[in-house]
């Protein structure tokens, strides 16, 4: 990733370790199967919900695989919208994700593993909103500190429970199976799929596929990982091809799995779809659902941490970020600033327990920053369209991709004004800062001077130092120390304004 790394990061380097497995599939599909349901009105429409979803997301998938291997850069949509529309575009994409998507995603998924760790023990009724928010936390806290620990630790704590996904999962479309089979379809007969239990509103409908985004989250992370990837010329495309239709088979089985057991009312009132699943189907082994999903959703807090240090290292390389969160601990070479920060802005958001209204909120930024990378390519094309593209797709797939983006957007603010003006009005709060902290360049030296004095105090605290850049990668004990020593100095103004991006 970084000339002269490899002198730094000779036991541990977190940056060039493959990606957790199991990123699309997670806690979404045990949390989103309900919202989807809600807003759709009907058991048929959130089928078709599910289908168009797996659709639109490989389409989009395929526009990234081309700007992924045209812009080969780690960093995903970030480094590609900062590429096209220039430094403010990326350092929105940047703000929004630090601030709303990581944080809200984690958030999500820590909220889903409290809730199916305490709803066996409140059968008749909903847990507590103030014991999921503190187990919640627990979970943060925990994982938090094994991801600053050491490297090895998070991507096998990410092995090890990625098994409680699949068992859950597994479990799910066998009862589903073993449902059909003795002729329990009800909801699944086209008179009673389509019977609506409200009336159809496009509004919902919107939502309903924001609901079901949420699941396939994850989709697009090989981009944040395109430098480290093994000819991705071929493999980036092989992996959209072989995962995305896999994982929209499985979510629409399990969904079909759902409703051969459950009718649509009892599917709304439970917060804990899979364990009412599991107390109707499985008798006195129902346990093993709520420690099957706990264990999955344990493990996507995981990997969501672990990713995001990829985030904020393509972020301070280019100047967009304090150096500081890029920075790694001098021996257990752990982005330690980048985690503490994470968790912290993770834990703000606890501050409400409602996972359906978190869901809309990152879901309405997710897709708002999608189809702008999405656009992105087109523009790319018109500009450049001579610039080699190992991958090149037909110009129709993000035509239909930002058609389908823009009937999201629209009708998702229309009916969620207050959840989506928030995001955007975040979103908007980063051009000030983008302005004073990035592409103002004579700041005051007392300025300058406070933000050394911050990142060598948080250095300090945490033994943190920056991968040093040199050309030379040499394993010789002389060269090594010297590139130690500058790699633990604090960055200097002049090491900083060589990092911002080339349009400042």
């Amino acid at each position: 990733l970084n000339p002269g790394i490899i002198a730094l990061l000779k036991r541990e380097p977190f940056l060039s370790l493959h990606p957790p497995p199991g990123n699309i599939i997670g806690s979404g599909i045990f949390v989103s199967p309900k919202g989807v349901m809600e807003n759709a009105s009907s058991v048929g429409l959130a089928l078709i919900v599910w289908i168009i979803t797996g659709i639109i997301t490989a389409i989009g998938a395929l526009c990234y695989a081309e700007l992924g291997v045209t812009i080969p850069k780690s960093g995903g949509d970030y480094s590609y919208v900062k590429d096209i529309f220039g430094g403010l575009a990326g350092f929105l994409r940047l703000w929004i994700a630090v601030l709303v998507i990581y944080p809200t995603n984690q958030a999500v998924i820590a909220l889903t593993f409290s809730n199916y760790v305490l709803q066996p023990l409140f059968p008749t009724c909903f847990p507590p909103e103030n014991g999921l928010r503190v187990l919640a936390a627990v979970c943060l806290l925990l994982l938090t500190w094994v991801n600053c620990s050491s490297v090895r630790w998070a991507t096998r704590v990410q092995d090890m429970f990625t098994a409680g996904k699949l068992l859950a999962l597994a479990l799910i479309i066998i009862m589903g199976v073993v449902q059909v089979c003795k002729g329990e379809y009800y909801w699944l007969e086209p008179a009673n799929a389509f019977e609506p239990f409200q009336d159809y509103d496009v509004g919902l409908i919107a939502l309903a596929f924001l609901q079901g985004s949420f699941a396939y989250g994850g989709w697009n992370f090989l981009n944040y990982v395109t430098e480290e990837l093994v000819d991705p010329y071929v493999n980036l495309p092989r992996a959209i091809f072989i995962s995305i239709p896999v994982v929209t088979f499985v979510y629409v089985f399990a969904n079909i799995a759902y409703v051969t057991a459950m009718s649509p009312q009892e599917l709304l009132a439970s917060n804990a779809v899979a364990v009412t699943f599991g107390e109707k189907l499985l008798g006195v082994m129902a346990w093993i659902m709520p420690i099957s999903v706990a264990l999955s959703t344990f493990g996507g807090v995981n990997g969501s941490l672990f990713t995001s240090s990829r985030l904020f290292f393509a972020g301070a390389r280019e100047g967009h970020l304090p150096s500081l969160l890029a920075m790694i601990h001098v021996t257990r070479c752990t982005p330690i600033p980048a985690l503490l920060f994470t968790c912290l802005s993770t834990l703000l958001m606890l501050c409400t327990s409602d996972m359906y209204t978190l869901i809309n909120y990152v879901g309405f930024i997710n897709y708002l920053f999608y189809g702008v990378t999405v656009a992105g390519q087109i523009v790319l094309r018109i500009k450049q369209p001579d610039m080699h593209r190992p991958i090149k797709i037909s110009l129709i797939w993000p035509v239909i991709y930002l058609l389908f983006w823009a009937f999201l957007l629209i009708f998702s603010l229309y009916s969620e004004p207050l959840v989506c003006g928030i995001g955007l009005a975040i979103m908007l709060t980063g051009v000030p800062v983008y302005f004073l902290g990035v592409y103002w360049d004579n700041k005051p030296q007392c300025f300058d001077a406070f933000v050394d004095k911050m990142t060598y105090v948080g250095q300090k605290f945490c033994m943190v130092v920056y991968p040093a850049e040199s050309d030379s990668s040499s394993s010789g004990s002389g060269e090594e120390g010297e590139e130690m020593k500058e790699a633990r100095a604090p960055l200097s103004k002049e090491d900083r304004d060589n990092r911002k991006s080339a349009d400042c």
